[in-house]
């Protein structure tokens, strides 16, 4: 398959709005691409590569950008693989020059059109509208499987080209043999919000409300005295949290897998910073030095696997239940099973007393659904916050002269692809956060436009504001009134920030609420 035609295919995903009329476009390309080109053109439309590291920074891509196009398309998607994979493999004395090399090569060998297509997938940048979820469609639509089969597969393997290899295969049974692995992290459960906990058991009824700790989220897997421990995003973090491996160490089973939050918290019990905890799970070398003054606490909440048995697929009450069986109880979130909004209500003033940041609640038949966000995971918390993505920020003036101050702050649309702007803010940042995002936007950098630094959309920050409002100004036509940040999330992706069909719901639910106070 010529390169070119992929380029244009992601082009005409980009150009339909629909959901549905993009599912068709990819499932139709799918089915006609070669079997070893599927898992490539599969990674490519929702903007990955096959390899994990190139070593291509911004100045070497502004470099090869330089290159004059070539007139007619020749490129195919396996040589463009294989130019990756030979940047990829360069290492030693030089290697940067020859990667150099090699990626101008490549530029010269591509068309306009290719450069622009190859540019994005460099820098994580590629506006196409092809998210995984809608691949992850395609490839259900194009092989006739179940979309809930091909859906469940992505969730426990988390990699597009395995899953899209195995729907494709003649034998039905592969998509089937995709379950948790010890030492493979699935993609953990998400939370949709309730606007408080009223809200939270008219949607549920019977409810489960827990401790929503302002931590770092783990997932554990044990075998023996083999202890693994990931952070949300899949990344071994073993090596910085030795509390966690000692706890599950304790637990009287041979196998497990384990959901928690680890956090830091002052003598009196109530949680340090998160920027804290952050800087604690950052350490990589000296932990035990640091280990006595700043120990890490742990606190679980699920149980996915259990001594050779999977339990994705059981309901919450039997997952917590084989919890309580092996966890010590100072180990246990706290939980409070009730259909009743008075003791709800205490339960969650009582948990913000001690200076968490909320409550959870949980449908207790729920089975667990990895990587998705759901009605049956629900957070309550005390003010309206945002997790939204950083796509540009502004030259400070006066005493922020000199670091970049004023952000330009975005929430995800699945359905078209890309980020809505929603507003800009520079309150609520400290000298440091103002020194340490200067630094982590600039390292993003694609391009400017007179004070305004764009961005890769790759940094999540945690907003707060009193009131979402309309707005002709801004392309989603809402934005936030006095927004102010009150943390970078370091421990979520982008792909993991709010939506903008999110902020519309909550802006429609104020409104709703304004109506009926009147």
């Amino acid at each position: 398959m010529l390169f070119s035609e992929l380029v244009a295919l992601s082009a005409e995903v980009a150009a339909n709005r629909a959901r549905r009329k993009k599912t068709e476009i990819l499932a139709k390309a799918l089915a006609a691409a070669a079997a070893d080109e599927r898992p490539l053109l599969a990674r490519y439309l929702s903007g990955q590569i096959r390899q994990v590291r190139l070593g291509v920074g911004t100045a070497q891509l502004a470099a090869a950008l330089e290159q004059s196009p070539a007139a007619d398309a020749s490129l195919t998607v396996l040589e463009v693989d294989a130019v990756f994979e030979a940047v990829a493999a360069t290492r030693g004395a030089g290697s940067a020059a020859r990667r150099q090399t090699l990626v101008e090569e490549l530029f010269r060998r591509c068309t306009a059109s290719e450069q622009r297509f190859v540019a994005g997938l460099l820098t994580g940048n590629l506006r196409q509208g092809a998210l995984e979820s809608v691949l992850v469609d395609a490839i259900a639509l194009a092989t006739g499987r179940a979309p809930a089969v091909v859906r469940r597969a992505q969730m426990l393997a988390a990699d597009l080209a395995t899953v899209v290899a195995a729907a494709f295969d003649s034998n039905a049974a592969e998509l089937a043999r995709f379950d948790l692995q010890l030492f493979r992290p699935v993609q953990p459960m998400l939370a949709a919000t309730a606007q408080d906990v009223d809200d939270a058991l008219a949607q549920l009824g019977m409810a489960a409300f827990e401790w929503k700790l302002d931590g770092v989220r783990v997932q554990v897997h044990r075998r023996d005295e083999q202890v693994a421990v990931y952070s949300r995003t899949q990344k071994d973090i073993t090596a910085a949290v030795p509390e966690v491996v000692d706890v599950v160490r304790s637990m009287p089973a041979r196998e497990l897998v384990l959901d928690g939050e680890v956090l830091a918290l002052h003598p009196d019990g109530k949680p340090v910073r998160f920027q804290e905890t952050m800087r604690r799970l950052g350490r990589q070398r000296d932990v035990e030095t640091v280990r006595p003054t700043l120990p890490l606490s742990t606190f679980f909440f699920d149980c996915l696997y259990r001594d050779g048995e999977s339990l994705l697929d059981a309901p919450a009450t039997e997952r917590v239940a084989a919890l309580a069986s092996v966890c010590p109880t100072a180990n246990l979130v706290p939980r409070l099973l009730t259909d009743q909004a008075s003791a709800a209500e205490a339960f969650y003033r009582d948990t913000l007393a001690r200076g968490h940041e909320g409550v959870m609640a949980k449908d207790p038949h729920s089975t667990y659904a990895a990587g998705r966000r759901g009605a049956s995971w629900l957070k309550v918390k005390q003010a309206n916050t945002l997790d939204l993505v950083v796509i540009a920020a502004e030259w400070g003036s006066g005493r922020r002269k000199g670091w970049l101050s004023n952000l330009h702050l975005g929430a995800r649309d699945p359905d078209r692809g890309g980020v809505v702007m929603l507003g800009k803010t520079f309150k609520g940042l400290t000298d440091e956060m103002l020194e340490t995002q200067t630094r982590a936007l600039l390292a993003r950098e694609t391009h400017r436009e007179g004070s305004t630094v764009h961005v890769r959309p790759e940094l999540v920050v945690e907003v707060a504001f009193n009131e979402v409002q309309t707005s002709s100004h801004y392309p989603g036509g809402v934005t936030l009134r006095f927004a102010r940040v009150k943390r970078y999330r370091g421990d979520k992706r982008a792909e993991e920030a709010d939506t903008i069909a999110q902020v519309r719901a909550l802006h429609a639910r104020e409104e709703d609420g304004a109506e009926a106070a009147d």
